[in-house]
């Protein structure tokens, strides 16, 4: 499923153009890129009206987890291009944790497998 077809965009006292869409659309594909299955994208962007910030917040929900960035910056881009980075390191670290997991897994069958001493090898 790609980003396109499962994300879901939330404005709250603003609009945005064509070309801001597009290059939203074109940093939260590189997500896609990493994730194998992604169910839901959902996009929030608001201003703070006191301080003229944009506030981006990105939710990314796949099979077993939800990741989630929020950025307030004087820039849509500047934020997306911050939650994106964001969004690559939990990602990146879990996959990591998956991989630590599985070889300690495999060190500790490894232990506990005995070896015939009249084995051939």
């Amino acid at each position: 499923m790609t980003i396109e077809n499962s994300s879901r965009f939330f404005y709250k006292g603003i609009k945005i153009d064509d070309r801001t869409y597009e290059y939203v659309q074109k940093r939260l594909a590189a997500i896609d890129k990493i994730l194998k299955k992604v169910l839901r994208v959902e996009v929030e962007i608001d201003i703070v009206k006191k301080k003229n910030l944009f506030r981006v917040e990105v939710m990314v929900k796949t099979t077993h987890k939800l990741y989630r960035a929020e950025d307030s910056t004087e820039s849509i881009e500047g934020s997306i291009d911050s939650i994106v980075d964001d969004l690559k390191i939990q990602i990146n670290r879990d996959k990591d944790k998956l991989v630590t997991l599985r070889r300690r897994g495999g060190r500790s069958l490894k232990k506990k497998l005995a070896i015939d001493q009249n084995a051939r090898f």
